[in-house]
Order: structure tokens, then sequence, then C-alpha cells
């Protein structure tokens, strides 16, 4: 049975299904983002903690909760092929004037994977290309709001930023912070403010961007064909009033703040390629798969992320190759050198030395996804039934997954499909960096290394396993974690003390005197196995001596469980205008 206009009534019928699944679940996730500001205003630091975990849920209960349908409305893994592409053209219909065409457009293919056979994950069942523009979408509020210090003047303008922002919170000393803002701009411009063009102007995103315990402003100011982005933090103080902590000019510092070694930002947005449009007016380098990803948007991140990849593909000719350093004993890991990523898949057996199991160690990552990664934790692209060209393999890599991975590996003709794999930003090792390090960036390196211990414990979380091997240096030269098989929450450990040995020759055993039980961490054995008799032990041990006392540990967890959430600024102390411009 067919409509007049030749359509099947189940094809439209399911197209509506998805679109109202979709729906569902923006409404919902725009809910919860716009509960950011109520939480902020409160200083509800651990219920921001709380949403930012549940809405990463959001997305895979509303597609699962879409699938049960189309399997009980419409049997929908029985259904014919026409009735499938019909849908998908139906569906696109549906999009007109939509504001998030370009995520509705990746709910469906999370949909249809769930129910088609990976033969049909081409461009005519799901979209493997984008079909609907996002170019110009109208959004009511507007992405951005435009404002013009050339009538109202510089200072009185800036006010009016902050206050369209309805902040019911009071400011410690608004009038004070302002001047400190203008004064950063005008250090940043050289000293003196360049003439004022006719289409000067400031124009700032309309949500504030939430994460932590400060909300950012985003926006440039825009001056001829000049643009000048910038970004500031509205902090709590200690008697719970607001107050701009400072102003970040620089691209490289804006940066940082999108980097995915962060927790997700929570933003209000009507029309979300509207805000990853400006951001990358702002931040041309970023692709657009961070910026969805930074906001909250991480299956559209995904979905951006493989159509750069198989667009890289067929634009380069260099080979996927075994990834440079030591191999790991859980993962194997690759990378294509042409494209600034590797992938990461789980052996089939992992060496007896690794406590651990498959199960454990994609626990360990989940774990990652959901929690604040405080700028030291590599966030991690989750996919399955990778298929990518078998020829750009090389014969080197096919064998390793061939003997290492086999479960996960198919063959499939000219394709190579990888059932599980993790993909993270590539950056070089921290073994291999310090190896070749000029004296003042290994010390640099060292102590950013102290530093990102530091902050993952007041983070709540224990990284295991500390060998350099596992850190990695980041475009801008921060020391960052990425193994996480043996990652643990500070709050599950015991730090402990090594007991005095009740004789010589149990010192000088090759066996512990002591009983250890599974999560006893015994921190002065740190320096045995990370510090040889090198520059790396005296910059190590004049920064970060404490490390090896368990005291240190014990302290973090004491605040941990009393409830306290800590401040991590994504930017340098000095930066900060209460030493900027202390006294």
């Amino acid at each position: 049975m067919f409509t007049s206009s030749g359509q099947h009534p189940k094809a439209i019928a399911i197209a509506r299904a998805l679109v109202d699944g979709f729906d569902r679940h923006y409404t919902r996730f725009r809910q919860v983002s716009q509960e950011a500001k109520v939480r902020f205003e409160q200083g509800d630091w651990r219920g921001a903690q709380q949403a930012a975990r549940e809405r990463i849920r959001f997305y895979d209960q509303r597609v699962d909760e879409c699938v049960e349908r189309l399997h009980e409305e419409f049997h929908a893994d029985w259904l014919d092929d026409d009735i499938w592409q019909q849908a998908k053209l139906l569906f696109i219909g549906m999009l007109v004037n939509h504001k998030q065409p370009e995520l509705a457009e990746t709910f469906f293919n999370s949909v249809c994977c769930k129910i088609l056979h990976r033969n049909y994950f081409h461009n005519d069942f799901i979209f493997v290309r984008p079909a609907v523009s996002t170019e110009y979408i109208e959004s009511d509020p507007p992405t951005y709001r435009s404002y013009y210090p050339r009538t109202g003047g510089f200072l009185p303008t800036l006010a009016q930023i902050i206050e369209d922002f309805g902040w019911q919170r009071e400011f410690a000393d608004l009038g004070r912070d302002l001047d400190y803002v203008a004064a950063a701009a005008l250090k940043h411009v050289g000293g003196a403010w360049p003439d004022v063009e006719a289409n000067f102007q400031i124009q700032v995103l309309a949500s504030a961007f939430y994460r932590n315990k400060a909300a950012y402003i985003i926006g440039k100011a825009v001056n001829g064909n000049q643009e000048y982005p910038f970004a500031i933090p509205v902090l709590h103080d200690a008697a719970g009033k607001l107050y701009l902590d400072t102003i970040l000019l620089e691209p490289r510092r804006i940066a940082i703040l999108f980097s995915l070694n962060r927790a997700y930002f929570m933003v209000d947005m009507v029309a979300p390629s509207g805000y990853v449009a400006f951001l990358r007016g702002m931040l041309p380098f970023k692709p657009k798969a961070e910026l969805y990803t930074m906001l909250g948007l991480a299956k559209q991140g995904k979905t951006a992320f493989y159509r750069d990849l198989i667009y890289h593909l067929r634009h380069s000719q260099d080979d996927f190759i075994i990834a440079p350093g030591i191999r790991g004993l859980v993962m194997l890991v690759f990378t294509l050198p042409s494209f600034p990523y590797v992938f990461k898949v789980i052996k089939d057996a992992i060496a007896p030395t690794k406590d651990v199991t498959k199960e454990i160690v994609r626990a360990k990552y989940l774990l990652v996804k959901h929690h604040d990664r405080v700028g030291r934790m590599a966030d991690t692209l989750e996919f399955s039934n990778v298929a990518l060209p078998r020829a750009r393999f090389t014969e080197e890599l096919l064998k390793e997954l061939r003997e290492l991975a086999p479960s996960i590996l198919e063959e499939d003709g000219d394709e190579v499909v990888i059932r599980h794999l993790y993909i993270e930003r590539r950056m070089e090792p921290l073994n291999l960096f310090l190896n070749r390090a000029t004296p003042a960036q290994l010390e640099q390196a060292v102590i950013d290394y102290g530093n990102a211990i530091r902050e993952l414990a007041t983070a709540n979380i224990f990284p295991g396993d500390m060998l350099f091997k596992n850190f990695g240096i980041t475009r801008y030269s921060r020391v960052v974690f990425y193994d996480y098989d043996e990652i643990e929450y500070m709050t599950d450990c015991n730090f402990r003390a090594i007991p005095e040995a009740p004789t010589p020759e149990a010192e000088m055993s090759s066996e512990p005197w002591y009983p250890i039980a599974r999560n006893d961490v015994f921190p002065e054995e740190f320096a045995r196995f990370l510090l040889g008799p090198t520059e790396i032990r005296r910059v190590f041990l004049q920064h970060h001596r404490d490390l090896l006392d368990p005291a240190f540990w014990r302290s973090r967890q004491e605040r941990i469980a009393a409830g306290f959430v800590e401040d991590f600024f994504p930017y340098p102390e000095e930066l900060r205008f209460r030493n900027q411009f202390a006294g």
C-alpha cells in the first residue's frame, strides 16, 4: 500500500519516529544545559559534576529507545531496501527549517546502524555525507549578540555584555574587573588602541560556557579586517560573589579551553552549527569534530571526525603503521603518519603481568569519558566496525593485528574491518621526548609531569602505572596521561608507607616482607621505578618530593571524601588578574 504520492506509509512513519526520537533527545540535552546557569549561580559544583556525567548517557538512551520503537512498531529488521531508502529521503524533507539538522542526521545513522547490516553503511541508506546545509540557520535567540562601543563607550559596553547574561548572583567589584579587562586588552594590542574602523563591534556568543566551577564568556572584537578573539572566565570568590578572573586573548590560550583533555562544556544552543562556525572563526586550526565534542555533542564529533578521516584517506597515500615507542602490554597502537591521531585496539591476550581483562579496560576508558579530565587525560573517540582500506595497512601491522587481536579483525575483500577501536590525538610519548629534550625542556617536562600527577590526584584519579611511556606531550607542551588500564579512583586506593624490615636479610630479599592487598600503593617505590641517577631525578625531587610520601596522597583523599571540589584553571596562574594587578 502506498500513498497517492507513491510513498510507503511505513517509510513515512519511520521517518517521523526518527525525527521525534531526535527531538526528544535534544530537548533533554538543552534542558540540562540551561540548568547549568542555575547550578553556577547556586555554586552547586557537585550537581554540575553529576549533570555532566548524566548528559553523556542521554544520547545512547534515546537511540536505544528509538531502536526499540522501530522494532516493536514496524519490525524494522524485516523491512525491504526501498522502504529504508524512502525513509531516509522523507527524513531529509522533515529537516527543512530544523535547527539541528546535522545532529538529526547523526541520530538517524546511530539508529539505523543498530538495525541494518554493515553492508548498508553507505550513502543510499545512511548519511555518509551530510544532506542538509547548516549555513545561516536562524535561531531565537541569535547565536551571538553584537555591541558597539563607539556609541556607548568601551567600559559601559563591557558592563552591558556582563549584564545581558542575567546572572542573579552579585559581583564583588565589577568596575574593578572591567578596568582589569581594559588594561589587559590594551597591553595585548601593544599599549595603544588601534584606529577605530566603521565596523568596530564586539560579538559575544549568547550562551555562557559552563564547566567545573566557571562560566566563560566567549567572543571576539572586530575592527576593520582584524579580529581579536577573547574568553573571560567568571568565578565565585570566597564570599560567594562573582568576579572576572582574567581575559584570554591569545588564540593558543583559548584553544586550550577547548582541548579534548578537558571536560565538555554545558552550553544552551538553539543552532549548534552556529556556535561551531563562530568558534572556528576564532580558532580556524581547530577541527569541527573537536569543537562539536567539546560542546557536549560527542556523537556529532565522531561523525565529523570519521568524515575527516575518510576524506583524508582519499587525498593521501601513506600507510597505517605500528606507532613508534615502547609496545604496550594491553593495547596495540597504530597510526597514519599524515593524520594527527593514533588508533588503539585491546589485545586478545593481555600480558599476565597486567591484572586486567578486556572488559576491565573498556570500563576504565568509560570512566575517563565520564570524568573531569582536568586537562591531564586524553579523551578518546570509541568506534565499532570501522572499515578501512586494506591496501593502506603495512604487512607488519596486519601481522600484528592477526596475531595479537584477531577477535576484533575482519578482512573483507579490499577492506579491513576493526570491530572495536579507540582513537586519540597523537602525542609524543614522554619517555621519547625526554630522550631528545634540551636541559630546559627536560626540566619543564618533568615539572609538568609532577603537576599532572598532582592534578589527577586532586580530581580523584590515581594513574596506576606512572611510567613516562604512559604520558605524552601535547601540541601545547602539556604533559597528559593516556594509558588507562590501571587507572583507579583515589578513594579506592590505600596509600601506605613501607614498614620497617624485621631483619637485614628481609630487606635484601627480592620478595616483600609485608602483606600487600590489591589496591595498596606505596609512594616510596615511585622513585625506584621512575627515577634513575639522572637529571630527571634531581628535578623531580626538587619540585615533587612530596609525591613520594603517603601523607600527600592521604591528604588528597581526605579533601575528596569531604566533598571539596577543587579549582582547575585552564590557563597559567600569572594570567589571573589577582596576579597581574596585585597591589
